[in-house]
């Protein structure tokens, strides 16, 4: 997909779906700070898990420690928010330039009954090649939305089928797989872009 295609594409389905999307309310180092009263305790966001890519080769949390990573969780089937985010992500990627190759994207499925690598490798061909495609067993899957404090729950839906409701922010990480932050959907581009770039210039 051409870039400028995509951008336009995301206007609309950004558009459609203003008022969806949920982000985590997190900010990166340099933001404005919570007052103190309202400062959150401090606990783990992310931990160990062994699933597979999109290729079929196996992938753990503690492989894509080395540079800085952005996780999403999502599913292939999702309507709206999966492949706004991800082509959002696309998007960054493309503006980042050559620093974009010291960011790794990573998009964790909550469907693995229907989202096999075979499914994950087709839906990734709309997005930037870079990004990489995450499932495995149930008991997996389950493990990484757990340690990662994400959400999901399927949902049965009228024609008989399902759907699944999930956290819709994208999680940062630094290289050391420390948790610094998310980006939401609901933000400007400029500031997830400088979210970003603070993020890679502190693992510069």
């Amino acid at each position: 997909m051409r870039l400028r295609t995509l951008r336009l594409w995301l206007w609309g389905a950004v558009a459609a779906t203003a008022g969806v999307l949920v982000g985590a309310a997190w900010t990166l180092p340099g933001g404005t700070p919570a007052p103190a009263a309202q400062t959150p305790v401090a606990v783990p966001i992310g931990g160990e898990f062994a699933l597979v890519d999109e290729d079929g080769k196996p992938r753990t949390w503690s492989g894509f420690r080395g540079k800085p990573v952005a996780v999403f969780f999502g599913f292939t089937h999702c309507p709206d928010i999966c492949p706004t985010t991800l082509g959002e992500l696309s998007v960054l990627l493309v503006d980042l330039g050559p620093r974009s190759d010291d960011l790794q994207v990573v998009l964790v499925s909550g469907d693995p009954e229907r989202d096999t690598p075979e499914v994950l490798n087709a839906y990734l061909q709309s997005f930037d090649p870079r990004i990489v495609g995450l499932t495995g067993p149930e008991a997996e899957i389950e493990r990484a939305f757990s340690t990662f404090k994400a959400y999901r729950k399927k949902v049965p839906t009228e024609d008989g089928d399902y759907t699944i409701d999930h956290s819709a922010g994208v999680y940062l990480y630094d290289r050391n797989g420390g948790f610094v932050g998310t980006l939401d959907m609901h933000e400007d581009t400029k500031v997830r872009r400088e979210k970003v770039e603070r993020l890679l210039a502190a693992d510069a």
